[in-house]
């Protein structure tokens, strides 16, 4: 009863904040017009723009979903083969000391390197297409996968280790009932972080070099000072992160023992 009472809450609060940005945002432009138009669009003419999108090709060659989906295919590529690959490597990294001593000099050497300093040397390796961009996507998804692995995989108290053994687990069986279930909760988290650069990396890889996706759109948009189609991209990007992020939630809640209950 006291959960439901705090969801009810935190649901009234969160409203109520999405009121006072959306009012104080048409305040500031439909009311007091503290912009042009062109430079700040109102609410109003946002969603107006979004309807108008939703069917019409112009001026970006796409409609919104078109859009949408041309991100999201190379979002989820790239997002999905990071944390495929991190994660183990990561799991690896922190359980096996050969593979901690032979792969961690290479990667404290890429780790440091921007994800949009690799834009360059993607498109001249794969061109425009999908495969340049999921790669971008790949390396910004990729580090963070690998890090909160392997801090998981540290933060396993020796303890619960020594018990496993005396009740005469393997090494084998130690990793996956003790290590990586204790894991899980920073390898979660790992996986949220990677979102959040994908979507970004996503976006500046789509500005630089393609001709569909919603970084896309926000870039031509851009030169043709078209704002309210800029706005709705952006905030399309939120709606679709904020889905996702929903859903690790969700997955959390059922595979994480004593995870997040919020």
């Amino acid at each position: 009863m006291q959960k439901r009472k705090e969801k009810i809450k935190f649901g009234i609060v969160s409203v109520i904040s999405l009121c006072v940005f959306f009012g104080v945002w048409y305040l500031c432009t439909a009311v007091l017009h503290l912009k042009p138009d062109y430079v700040l669009p109102s609410p109003v003419q946002v969603v107006e723009a979004f309807f108008e999108k939703l069917t019409q090709t112009a001026p970006d060659g796409a409609t919104l979903g078109g859009h949408i989906l041309a991100s999201l295919q190379v979002a989820l590529t790239g997002y999905l083969l990071g944390a495929v690959i991190g994660i183990p490597l990561g799991i690896a990294m922190a359980w096996f000391r050969k593979v901690d001593m032979f792969v961690t000099p290479l990667f404290d050497l890429i780790r440091p390197v921007p994800t949009i300093a690799w834009i360059p040397l993607m498109i001249l390796w794969f061109g425009i297409g999908l495969g340049a961009k999921a790669a971008i996507i790949f390396v910004s998804a990729f580090v963070p996968c690998v890090i909160n692995a392997y801090a998981g995989i540290k933060q396993t108290k020796p303890v619960h280790l020594w018990v496993s053994q005396t009740f005469g687990a393997s090494r084998r069986e130690m990793l996956f009932t003790v290590a990586i279930p204790t894991a899980l909760p920073l390898i979660f988290t790992g996986l949220r972080i990677s979102l959040g650069t994908a979507w970004m990396t996503l976006c500046a890889a789509e500005m630089l070099a393609s001709n569909r996706g919603l970084g896309y759109m926000i870039q031509l948009n851009r030169t043709l000072a078209r704002a309210d189609l800029i706005v709705v991209a952006m905030l399309t990007i939120g709606v679709i992160g904020t889905i996702f992020t929903v859903g690790l939630d969700a997955l959390e809640k059922k595979f994480v023992k004593g995870g997040r209950r919020g």
